[in-house]
């Protein structure tokens, strides 16, 4: 659901098609972002040094409806660490620092959101980091429909319960580093061995996990027999 505006935000309000090139990483920033409708790729250079032969683009993190990104511009002064590109059509409240300031002082409860949602995302990071320390595509898919699992039910995954976990295939693309056409294979094959279900219905998009248990033991027997080759 589209998160409603407040009318004295109304004037911050901006239409911005797909496409569109919000910020590139590096640069200064004098405003932040909260998306209202649409979506928003947040997007860095990594492998070899940015700009250079051998490095790479790759998605970070969408920021979806009600979210908010490039704050830290604001905050900390610093050049922006990321490169923001609009996925969808987008309307965003485009926020500079006077008015952020005055915001926080008449409405604490908007400095209370920022505090938890940094504190989001450096687990969000964390979780991030541990998956992309796996040492393979199966590995990582894995690891990470466990961790979406979890998302689903706030951490409390009960077993012998399923678990419709609603993202795509580039949902995991994004999060575990991988192509697309990685993450499809590798979700063929866990579909092939019944430890996921596409679930293609429009009102049920995304992936049904009929036991997360099992998605486990499936992770445990990767890991012991990768050990196991090793020796």
């Amino acid at each position: 659901m589209t998160p409603t505006v407040d009318s004295d935000l109304e004037q911050f309000a901006q239409e911005v098609p797909a496409g569109t090139v919000l910020f590139r990483e590096g640069e200064r920033g004098n405003v932040m972002y909260v998306v209202h409708r649409g979506e928003i790729e947040l997007r860095r250079q990594v492998g070899a040094t940015a700009g250079y032969p051998g490095s790479s683009e790759r998605v970070l993190a969408v920021v979806t409806p009600g979210q908010f990104f490039g704050e830290m511009a604001l905050l900390k002064d610093r050049p922006r660490s990321a490169t923001a590109v609009v996925r969808h059509d987008a309307r965003l409240l485009v926020i500079g620092a006077t008015t952020l300031e005055a915001m926080l002082r008449a409405r604490p409860e908007i400095a209370l959101r920022i505090i938890t949602t940094l504190t989001d995302r450096i687990e969000n990071a964390n979780q991030q980091i541990e998956l992309l320390l796996l040492p393979s595509p199966n590995h990582r898919v894995v690891q990470c429909l466990r961790q979406f699992a979890n998302e689903e039910l706030a951490g409390q995954v009960a077993p012998g319960i399923a678990i419709l976990v609603r993202k795509s295939a580039r949902d995991l693309a994004d999060r575990t580093g991988l192509s697309v056409a990685e993450v499809q294979e590798v979700l063929a094959r866990l579909a092939a061995a019944q430890l996921v279900v596409p679930a293609e219905d429009t009102s049920r998009s995304g992936y049904l996990i009929p036991e997360v248990g099992q998605l486990s033991e499936f992770l445990e027997f990767l890991q012991l027999r990768d050990r196991y080759r090793q020796l």
